[in-house]
């Protein structure tokens, strides 16, 4: 007796070792998975801008990250647990690797980056042709070089960072299931919550990550080294300007690859963390015998497959739950993608500062809020049903808080011609582009090339012979116009590089916006967890890692997928000017109309996430019918499970709760 007890405290020894070692490791492999998804779409722009795309192009770039999980997340899920789980995981972080290489490829494929611009920077100052003149002998548009078009082609490099992507999806389709069916399957039920809630952590460590790299690497100019920046006309505050964004693809392909190497020693299964807690040997070996009649029955890997889905698919609960999320997805993938681009239109800010604001303000509470729930979960020992409800009033208040962002507002740009008349009468109905006044008729400009200017009244002009500027000084950004009939009528009327800055009011709404942002992601995080535990504890053990693949594939399908395409479109519906590509043909947008911009990003989301309460209402009221169990040592929960698996009870179709409150009424209903 005493050899069997040493035994089984070595055994417990090594669990506990194996088991804090596989949950550091997936935290990192969470980590390095956010880290290479929060940069991608802290990026989004940037890739919008070098191969000047639209944004319904650059949502479905996004999607097809969830493409690629899609294609293998229900059968990673259960097969995936047949097989070993952690070499599948360490497989999945590889191939995430080579896809972020493969994203980061087109920059060393193509040339160099060259935005759109009335002024040459390599041309010597002498050459006035990007100011006003009367009878101008040339035009300004010469005949297109057909090899200049043909060059442009490179333009749909943007699909290697499709594939990449997708790549990324496939990569990462094994590590959430079979992760977390891994750790389901050999720690403590009432430890599960607080495991999770220590991987949700890492999941928002990397975006911080992600987001600060972002950050930093947007304030870096594209070509970088093969480019002298002293001749940009661009600040990173342009819609023209691009970030380094490939060395952040790079650093996020060495992460992954480098978190996948401690997988590859796991084994493929480790002894329960519930069957260490004083527990006789008899009740040890009857467990035992159990696993491995059960991975016998588990040869058969198609045998049960079609059963699983049945069953998963008449559970109500479960079902609902599923609805309920895809719902909630379509919004918040719909806000997140396109918050950078949402922040920089709204208050006029760089990308580089719109990343490290979302990084700082919103990302740090979140974390806090994950280990928050997962405590309480784990220190309360909440119920189902009890979770139930705390997510559903949490993410209530969430969504209130949410609504509030409607009254925070600022105007357009004021630009002539666009948001405003020449004489700075704003015209809110944008039905007329007229970028010609009576000022700049005589000037021979090009109506269509996006390179503003800031005149000394407050306005903005396309370019600075629309703003009827005769004379120039100074180089680059530091280039001011001078004598610009259109800004005034005295002859010293001037305009920098660049639209004029938003005024003081703009920037205390973003502090608010921010602060609202901070409430929001607290409340969002404490109720993740609770309503996570809900769909894990309504699905049977055995069922529970196809159950979190099919749950993970009907949100690619019905929301990762489609949401930001159709976004995406609805935002470039609100593009009051495109940018121009060599051939003439429409590139990138460079001005929103951000009123309509704003009610589209807020109030889409508004719309589709308000509606997911309804099924959320359903499962409380089916909550009620069922009888759920209550606390009991998950030990004995097991061995009921193989007293019910050998008389084939039909009670097992109700939701189980992980522990039961007395043995000897769990007993009663078998």
């Amino acid at each position: 007796m005493e050899e069997t007890e040493k035994k089984i405290a070595t055994q417990e020894g090594r669990f506990f070792s194996k088991m804090k070692v596989f949950l550091m490791a997936l935290t990192c492999a969470y980590l390095a998975k956010s880290l290479s998804g929060v940069y991608m779409n802290s990026m989004l722009t940037q890739i919008e801008r070098q191969f000047g795309i639209p944004t319904s192009i650059v949502g479905f770039i996004t999607g097809s990250f969830e493409i690629g999980n899609l294609l293998l997340i229900v059968f990673v899920s259960y097969f995936g647990r047949k097989l070993h789980r952690p070499i599948m995981i360490g497989i999945g972080c590889v191939v995430m690797g080579l896809g972020c290489f493969l994203m980061a490829s087109p920059h060393f494929l193509m040339g160099r980056y060259k935005y759109e611009t009335t002024i040459s920077p390599t041309s010597n100052m002498s050459s006035k042709s990007f100011l006003c003149m009367e009878n101008r002998t040339q035009t300004l548009k010469s005949a297109q070089d057909p090899t200049e078009c043909v060059k442009e082609i490179k333009s749909l490099m943007w699909i290697y960072v499709l594939v990449g992507n997708t790549m990324r999806g496939i990569g990462e389709t094994p590590i959430m299931p079979l992760g977390i069916s891994y750790i389901e399957d050999f720690a403590k039920s009432e430890n599960s919550p607080l495991y999770i809630g220590i991987l949700e952590m890492g999941k928002i460590v990397g975006p911080i990550i992600g987001l600060l790299l972002g950050s930093f690497v947007a304030r870096v100019y594209v070509d970088i080294g093969s480019v002298n920046t002293d001749d940009l006309t661009i600040t990173p505050t342009d819609t023209r300007w691009v970030g380094a964004w490939w060395i952040g693809f790079l650093v996020c392909a060495g992460v992954n690859i480098l978190t996948s190497i401690p997988f590859f020693f796991f084994p493929k299964t480790l002894p329960k963390e519930e069957l260490q807690d004083n527990v006789d040997v008899t009740k040890y070996e009857k467990v035992e015998k159990h696993r491995e009649r059960a991975k016998k029955e588990n040869l058969g890997i198609t045998k049960d497959f079609l059963p699983f889905l049945k069953s998963l698919c008449c559970n109500p609960i479960y079902m609902l739950f599923s609805l309920m999320s895809v719902l909630q997805i379509n919004g918040f993938a719909s806000t997140f993608t396109f918050l950078p681009k949402y922040l920089e239109q709204q208050y006029g800010k760089s990308t580089s500062e719109v990343v490290f604001l979302i990084g700082v303000y919103t990302l740090p509470p979140i974390c806090l809020g994950y280990l928050i729930s997962g405590f309480i979960m784990k220190k309360f020992k909440i119920t189902v049903k009890k979770a139930a409800y705390l997510a559903f009033g949490l993410s209530l208040f969430e969504y209130i808080t949410f609504l509030c962002n409607f009254l925070l507002t600022c105007d357009n740009f004021p630009v002539a011609g666009l948001t405003t008349s020449y004489k700075g009468v704003q015209n809110p109905l944008y039905v007329e582009k007229n970028v010609l006044a009576d000022c700049n008729t005589r000037c021979s400009c090009l109506t269509d090339t996006w390179d503003p200017v800031c005149g000394d009244n407050g306005l903005a002009y396309m370019s600075a012979c629309l703003a009827g500027c005769e004379k120039s000084v100074g180089t680059g950004t530091n280039m001011v116009f001078q004598n610009c009939s259109c800004i005034g009528s005295s002859g010293n009327s001037s305009a920098v590089l660049g639209l004029c800055k938003k005024g003081p009011d703009c920037a205390t709404n973003l502090q608010y916006f921010l602060i609202l942002s901070v409430f929001a992601s607290f409340i969002y995080s404490l109720a993740a967890i609770p309503g996570y535990m809900v769909v894990l504890r309504c699905v049977k053990s055995e069922e529970k890692s196809i159950g979190v693949g099919l749950h993970a594939f009907f949100i690619r399908l019905l929301a990762g997928i489609p949401a930001p395409v159709y976004f995406g479109a609805l935002i470039d519906r609100t593009c009051l000017h495109w940018g121009t590509l060599k051939c003439g043909q429409p590139g990138a947008c460079r001005m929103y109309d951000i009123n309509r911009f704003r009610y589209t990003y807020l109030g889409l989301p508004a719309a589709v996430r308000g509606s997911s309460y309804l099924p959320a209402v359903f499962i409380l009221i089916l909550m009620k019918k069922f009888q759920f169990p209550g606390d009991v040592d998950s030990s004995e929960t097991e061995l009921a499970e193989m007293k019910l698996t050998e008389k084939e009870s039909e009670c097992t179709d109700v939701c189980r709760s992980p522990k039961v409150e007395n043995d000897g009424e769990l007993k009663t209903k078998l």
